[in-house]
């Protein structure tokens, strides 16, 4: 309900610029689609929860302007912030745009996004930022952002089968059950009652 409050019918109708990011959203990074961007990534909270798709990123702008640059579909607006939902393959290299594996700006990622996680540290299910390493010759690596700015490494083989985790004996990671299935086209990796949902196109790019 807090997103319908919030949000309005005719986005476009919103203010072009605010002066700030408003309390109500959780505002991520420190770009979008790159660093430095006036754009940022946006997590759940209960103003945005019903603007959430896993195959695309939700990003805010303060201006109605940025808004329209990123390429994205505008679903609403919060506290005078323009919502875009951005469909993953329109900011990864790789996804399908035949133009191989190139690197997301200021970082190692051949691609960015978000994909549904929870359980770490008893934390609800919802969305974290994550980046893709792709390598032909030894596999893929997914680093998975933790609430609070930890870590989680998901390792997988060079067909795009889940591997394992990385753990390690001093956080205790080394102890927790390891597992995987299969959900359609998307792998569930688990981690003890940590639980991560990575779609096949997020790990095999092209």
């Amino acid at each position: 309900m807090s997103a319908c409050q919030q949000g309005g019918e005719n986005p476009a109708a919103a203010d072009a610029t605010v002066a700030s990011w408003p309390a109500s959203l959780n505002v991520m990074g420190d770009g979008f689609p790159n660093p430095g961007d006036t754009c940022r990534k946006i997590g759940e909270t209960a103003a945005t929860v019903n603007y959430l798709d896993d195959s695309a990123t939700l990003a805010g702008c303060l201006s109605a302007d940025a808004a329209a640059k990123l390429g994205g579909k505008i679903v609403g607006t919060v506290d005078g912030v323009t919502l875009v939902s951005v469909p993953n393959s329109a900011t990864q290299a790789g996804d399908g745009d035949s133009k191989g594996d190139a690197k997301v700006a200021g970082t190692n990622y051949n691609a960015t996004a978000q994909i549904k996680c929870a359980g770490y540290k008893g934390a609800a299910a919802g969305m974290c930022d994550a980046g893709v390493v792709r390598n032909g010759e030894t596999g893929t690596y997914i680093d998975v952002i933790l609430p609070g700015g930890g870590k989680r490494t998901i390792l997988f083989n060079k067909d795009g089968s889940f591997l394992t985790f990385s753990t390690a004996e001093a956080d205790g990671t080394a102890a927790m059950k390891v597992g995987s299935k299969r959900d359609g086209d998307t792998t569930i990796a688990t981690l003890g009652a940590e639980r991560y949902e990575i779609p096949d196109v997020f790990v095999q790019g092209d």
